[in-house]
């Protein structure tokens, strides 16, 4: 492995340890701020159903019950230039447990596609945001 790709491996791994800390803290503490991680016409896939664009989903998080998440796995990778247009791109795929509102808990698996975009102010810089977020129970059928 060369030494640019371990690095970009290692800034990819910083990048999704931090955003998993901000992206679950966000929606169990501070749901209404939520859309600002997301990208105007990203796309949620939650458990089957598509929520698109920045006005839709925050409808859909606000309907949501509160919540306490869990991350028990969080594993990441840079996604090629080629495969990105260029773009700084990171998989992230977390699963763990959650509670909404008190119900019973829940498995989910939860994927993430994070790109970079400048960071607004003037400060300059990036920041990553959500283009695709998948999230899915992963609870066995109970028969």
């Amino acid at each position: 492995m060369s030494a640019d790709f371990k690095t970009h491996v290692d800034q990819a791994c910083r990048a999704a340890e931090e955003f998993v800390s901000i992206y679950y803290d966000t929606m169990d503490r501070r749901r209404r701020a939520l859309p600002r991680l997301y990208l105007d016409e990203a796309t949620l896939l939650w458990n089957g159903n598509v929520v698109t664009g920045l006005g839709e989903l925050a409808s859909f998080f606000e309907m949501l019950p509160s919540s306490e998440f869990q991350v028990t796995m969080l594993d990441c990778q840079p996604v090629h230039g080629q495969a990105a247009q260029a773009q700084s791109t990171v998989l992230v795929v977390t699963s763990g447990t959650v509670k909404f509102d008190g119900d019973r808990q829940h498995y989910f698996n939860q994927n993430f596609l994070l790109t970079t975009q400048p960071a607004s102010g003037s400060g300059g810089g990036t920041v990553w945001k959500i283009a695709s977020d998948c999230f899915r129970f992963q609870d066995w059928a109970s028969g």
